[in-house]
């Protein structure tokens, strides 16, 4: 008895199957971009007047941003990240704007100013560090080095 069709069929089923699976794997490895906050484009931008808009104009033109100045609130931040995440790969920010408008005093806008993420460097706001005197002792030496240090009379009492 011949089979011969049964076993062209099943290669064609293999070969299909090596496909989708190779098709699977390097669509993964495509890099895919994820957009977070929101920066005003040039456009909006220009409609704010230095000297002339107001906390209230600049508002109702291009809205409010979702972090002020800490001090008297004399500025808006408007901030967009944008990361890339490639494979299994941790995601890298590859852009970020920041967009400043200072007002004076009364509240009118003093200065409207564009950063971007060459403009940017690190900052540490906090720093939780303890300093530990482990240097140059290994776990095992921790571990052991406490062994003659046991005091008979504390395990009487």
């Amino acid at each position: 008895m011949y089979k011969r069709p049964d076993h062209i069929s099943m290669t064609r089923l293999i070969r299909a199957c090596v496909a989708v699976a190779a098709i699977a794997v390097l669509s993964a490895c495509v890099a895919q971009t994820r957009n977070h906050g929101y920066v005003p484009s040039e456009a909006e931008l220009d409609q704010v007047t230095v000297g002339t808009d107001t906390v209230q104009t600049v508002a109702n033109s291009i809205g409010r941003p979702s972090a002020e100045g800490l001090l008297d609130a004399t500025g808006w931040y408007y901030v967009r990240s944008q990361f890339q995440t490639l494979g299994a790969f941790a995601p890298k920010e590859i852009d970020r704007q920041v967009v400043a408008i200072s007002f004076d005093a009364k509240g009118v806008v003093s200065n409207v100013e564009r950063f971007g993420l060459s403009d940017g460097r690190v900052v540490a706001l906090s720093r939780r560090v303890t300093t530990a005197n482990t240097r140059g002792v290994t776990f095992l030496q921790q571990l052991f080095g406490n062994l003659g240090r046991i005091d008979t009379s504390s395990l009487l009492q």
